[in-house]
């Protein structure tokens, strides 16, 4: 999606998944700051001004807030209910107007389960 991200993982017993997703924030909201800072982009002073008035607020936050606070996590106990939370996912780019279906969504591992290939290595449950 083009303002958010859905994504099922799971972590190795022993290591905490809200500490792996604590780390995938900080690690990718350097590097597309960085990537915005360096690379031609239009909107350059507008974005950066944006992540620098929403880090503000935040006592935490040095420079620049790229994600919101917090998550939606929810466990996956049962396979009914790990297809239903797939199925929202892949079909979130449909319903957002996006693609007619959701393999045709090139950020979608809906993609990888039509057999088409995607652009991140998925491991198909």
């Amino acid at each position: 999606m083009t303002n958010h991200i859905h994504l099922i993982a799971s972590a190795k017993s022993g290591t905490s998944l809200s500490d792996i997703l604590r780390d995938l924030k900080k690690f990718t909201s350097k590097a597309l700051v960085k990537a915005i800072q360096e690379e031609p982009e239009s909107r350059r002073q507008w974005l950066l001004y944006r992540f620098e008035f929403a880090g503000k607020v935040r006592p935490r936050i040095k420079e620049y807030k790229f994600w919101q606070d917090g998550n939606e996590a929810k466990e996956l106990f049962t396979d009914p209910f790990l297809v239903q939370k797939l199925t929202y996912l892949h079909d979130n780019p449909v319903r957002a107007g996006i693609v007619e279906y959701p393999e045709e969504y090139l950020y979608s591992s809906a993609r990888n389960y039509a057999g088409k290939k995607g652009l991140l290595e998925v491991i198909v449950i």
